[in-house]
């Protein structure tokens, strides 16, 4: 299991604990476009990505902001639901077709509770996302649009092969024709801060713009 080997990864665990975790998991199917967490509801559940990608998005006046991107290996689930036990205020979409290890959301908080081996895999997944945010914000606050998105590159490659432009558009805060023009510019690597913000202009204030599908 590709997620097993993702948490040893990060945190080693024991024979006991794996077995507890396999029995713990069904394995799910959902096609591309399927949402596995939707906003204002409960989902229940987290899900370990076995293959398969998805994305985690604000729904803003009618725009979808992109707020993260998850792969093999991962685990997607409602912040606001396993933390404070309130309806999701994001979605989770499938961007391919999906295979996925559910957990209940109630089994996962006991294992965090109980198994000290589990407790801080969380911690370091959380760890990791907290720099992710935190790279992000400044990131947000201290590069132009070209400059984000070389960075972006270096951070996700995988994401930059597999995701619509539209979607990475949104994530760092711009359009798709911005990025557009970035990339037929030899994917800004040339550019200085004062040409990113140039291209970028007013453009980045409406970064929620669907992108077609």
């Amino acid at each position: 299991m590709v997620f097993i080997d993702k948490i040893k990864s990060l945190y080693p665990i024991s024979s006991a604990t794996e077995r507890m975790l396999v029995d713990s998991v069904t394995v799910c199917r959902f096609p591309r476009k399927h949402l596995l967490v939707k906003a204002g509801e409960y989902c229940r559940s987290a899900y370990f990505i076995e293959k398969g990608m998805t994305r985690s998005y604000w729904l803003v006046d009618g725009n979808e902001i992109t707020t993260s991107f998850s792969g093999e290996g991962d685990i997607v689930f409602s912040m606001d639901e396993l933390y404070y036990n309130k309806v999701s205020e994001e979605y989770v979409e499938a961007l391919e077709d999906l295979v996925a290890y559910r957990i209940c959301i109630g089994d996962l908080l006991e294992l965090f509770r109980t198994n000290i081996e589990i407790a801080n895999w969380g911690r370091i997944i959380h760890q990791n996302e907290y720099r992710r945010l935190h790279r992000s914000h400044r990131d947000r606050l201290t590069l132009s649009a070209g400059e984000r998105y070389v960075e972006f590159r270096k951070q996700f490659p995988q994401v930059c092969q597999r995701v619509q432009l539209g979607y990475i558009a949104s994530y760092l805060g711009t359009t798709l024709l911005t990025l557009s023009r970035l990339r037929s510019k030899g994917t800004a690597s040339g550019m200085n801060r004062q040409e990113g913000d140039e291209q970028c202009g007013d453009e980045k204030f409406v970064a929620g713009q669907i992108p077609d599908r």
